[in-house]
């Protein structure tokens, strides 16, 4: 009765979430309530499940869940924290003021390019605002936004599927160990690719002349930047480098992801630091510091991620997630099917939940246990690197794209442009859906060659 009671308490929050847009209740609100929900009725009730649980047990879970909860909240501060510093120092204008083409068809695949490889290396969020800041520069008329902005929710998407750090998801299944560096780029940056390269062909059918170029100056921004051009260039060569950084240095360590992180911050926030100090003649409220930029962080999206992540753990220690792994493994029994069907939800249902969900009902084995299991073969799709979690990262990423509320990306490019659902649905979410299957179709190709599948 508890599980049951816990699972509809997880339903309704979800659904106040999904809403969001209607209730006018920011969903970090409703996933903190929620959490809190969820654990307090494990500890109260919890014991009908498990008989052997004791308050101690119960507190010991929390602080495992929120220790795990933290490693990526910290991770993703400091990310945000360095992409934003970048942006407001004016590093990205170098990427921006280069793009000079009127040519609607050499502009698809231009914007498609640099949004796939940019959402890469920060993340798909921000990427998506970069090039709609970008789009309001180049494009007059709102019509023509709407069709490069549903371009750009696919690539930041599809770039944010193959990198380690360009999304959420991958992030969690990179920190959590599940993947690694070269696993996931080596695997899936070629079906992340293939989804974006079907919407822009069709795009490029469709799109053609001159676009209108806008005739007033984009005042979106209000932080210029006050430094130098070569300080701004220099900042963003560094920043970059940072972030690249990150992964080599977990290989090369073996210290958790966050940790690079934190060292990638300290070394932008000293070096900043140095800048400003050299400028003596700006003026401190004008002075682009981390001290002001951490201001710009999205604190009620880490705290929704903070609530779903916990919410999603008491879950997983009642064995919600175990039972509904167990009900996939004996009637599915089949990853391909399993992870099309989660990247499908995810158009509907936010990836971080579904990722973590996966994440909670699939342990990771070693090869070890994964060889003496009752099914092997089946096992090892779920050691690191094993095309479970791979698959997961592709479909999670991408399968977010089929509709416009299913990512990050699409919910940014919604709100800035005012993009209607239907229209979307109408012109893009088909698109979406051929790249997101053509992904997969070339993904199991590779398992077949390399003797995967």
């Amino acid at each position: 009765m508890l599980t049951l009671f816990m699972i509809a308490v997880f339903i309704a929050g979800y659904v106040f979430i999904a809403l969001e847009h209607r209730t006018s209740i920011n969903k970090a609100a409703i996933a903190m309530i929620m959490c809190g929900i969820l654990w307090t009725m494990f500890m109260l009730w919890g014991g009908t499940v498990h008989p052997d649980q004791t308050p101690e047990t119960v507190n010991a879970d929390v602080w495992d869940a929120l220790a795990s909860s933290c490693e990526i909240l910290v991770f993703l501060i400091c990310a945000m924290t360095i992409v934003s510093l970048i942006d407001l120092n004016g590093g990205f204008d170098f990427i921006t003021s280069r793009i000079t083409t009127r040519n609607k068809v050499k502009l698809v695949w231009i914007i498609a390019v640099i949004t796939f490889f940019l959402s890469a290396l920060l993340d798909n969020m921000t990427t998506t605002i970069i090039m709609i800041m970008l789009m309001r520069k180049l494009l007059a008329n709102y019509k023509e936004r709407w069709a490069f902005a549903g371009l750009i929710i696919i690539a930041a998407n599809a770039g944010g599927a193959w990198s380690p750090i360009g999304d959420v998801t991958t992030i969690m299944l990179w920190v959590r160990g599940n993947v690694t560096t070269g696993g996931i780029i080596s695997t899936l940056i070629l079906p992340s690719l293939v989804s974006v390269v079907i919407p822009a062909a069709v795009c490029s059918r469709v799109l053609h002349g001159i676009v209108t170029a806008p005739d007033y100056k984009d005042e979106v921004s209000t932080d210029k930047p006050c430094v130098t051009g070569r300080e701004s260039l220099f900042i963003l060569l560094l920043g970059v480098m940072m972030l690249l950084m990150v992964p080599v240095f977990k290989a090369s360590t073996g210290l958790p992801p966050y940790m690079g992180m934190i060292i990638a911050l300290g070394v932008m926030w000293t070096v900043t630091e140095i800048i400003y100090i050299y400028h003596r003649d700006i003026p401190t409220e004008a002075q682009n510091r981390v001290s002001k930029v951490i201001h710009e962080i999205d604190m009620s999206t880490i705290l929704f991620f903070l609530g779903i992540l916990m919410a999603v753990s008491a879950l997983e220690g009642v064995g919600v997630l175990g039972g509904f792994a167990a009900f996939l493994d004996g009637g599915v029994h089949n990853v391909y099917l399993i992870n099309t069907l989660i990247g499908l939800m995810s158009a509907i249902i936010d990836n971080v939940p579904l990722v973590a969900a996966s994440m909670g009902m699939y342990p990771l084995p070693d090869a070890a246990a994964a060889a003496a299991g009752v099914d092997p073969a089946y096992a090892a799709y779920f050691v690191q690197d094993g095309v479970f979690w791979k698959l997961l990262a592709f479909c999670a990423g991408t399968g977010g794209s089929i509709l416009i509320i299913g990512s990050a990306a699409g919910v940014v490019a919604m709100g800035l442009e005012r993009i209607n659902f239907m229209w979307y649905l109408k012109n893009f979410s088909l698109m979406a859906l051929a790249g997101y299957v053509a992904g997969i179709v070339v993904f199991v190709l590779e398992m077949l060659v390399t003797g995967a599948f």
